[in-house]
């Protein structure tokens, strides 16, 4: 855990030592579900390598992305569930390979009160996740749904990297809160324009960039 301490440097050795003690590491696998909505949380997590999709769905299972989650972040919305002793208001995916700390809820509150470092480190955490929700709600409101769409392919690119997307166009359709036949629509177009290259279950956004 020598990487953990040099990452870290910025907390209270002392907080350092209770996270690696009282912190459990787990590996997650892309499509494996951290939270579900309705879910009672007793830990939160600390991501040490790998990306997180948070998002929330409607009754209809149409999924809205909030924002995603990096190495080195922790879930703004989950934490103001562990506050609160609420049950979960999202859902965290794994996008791809990833490591967390899990961290219990019952230390939130103390650790804030105790480490500065923490409570900067948190309250860091809310304004980032703030920003983000502001401009997913500036996307809904104020962008054509053609303009979301490679919104959405830049924000990955942005979050990870990957100049890709593996998955159906109905997959892509419940993130945008939308149907599969106007994603469908905005795809082949383009596609025709040579913005992107389409095959079966995926999509490379490349040209887009």
């Amino acid at each position: 855990m020598n990487d953990f301490y040099k990452k870290y440097n910025f907390l209270e050795k002392e907080l350092q030592g209770e996270i690696i003690l009282k912190g459990v590491r787990k590996s997650f696998e892309p499509g494996e579900m951290l939270i579900r909505e309705g879910q009672f949380i007793a830990s939160f997590p600390l991501v040490l390598k790998g990306l997180i999709r948070v998002s929330r769905t409607n009754e209809e299972g149409n999924e809205l992305l909030l924002y995603y989650l990096k190495e080195d972040e922790v879930c703004a919305m989950s934490l103001t569930c562990c506050m609160a002793r609420q049950i979960s208001n999202i859902n965290a995916l794994a996008e791809k390979e990833t490591e967390v700390i899990q961290l219990p809820v019952e230390l939130l509150d103390e650790w804030i009160s105790k480490y500065p470092g923490w409570k900067q480190f948190v309250m860091q955490t809310f304004q980032n996740r703030f920003k983000e929700l502001i401009n997913t709600i500036d996307a809904i409101a104020f962008m054509k749904l053609d303009e979301r769409l490679i919104k959405y392919f830049a924000d990955r690119y942005k979050n990870s990297g990957t100049t890709t997307f593996s998955g159906t166009h109905q997959d892509l359709a419940l993130q945008l809160n939308t149907s599969r036949e106007v994603v469908s629509r905005l795809l082949k177009k383009l596609e025709n324009d040579g913005k992107i290259e389409l095959s079966r279950n995926f999509i490379n956004f490349s040209r887009l960039l």
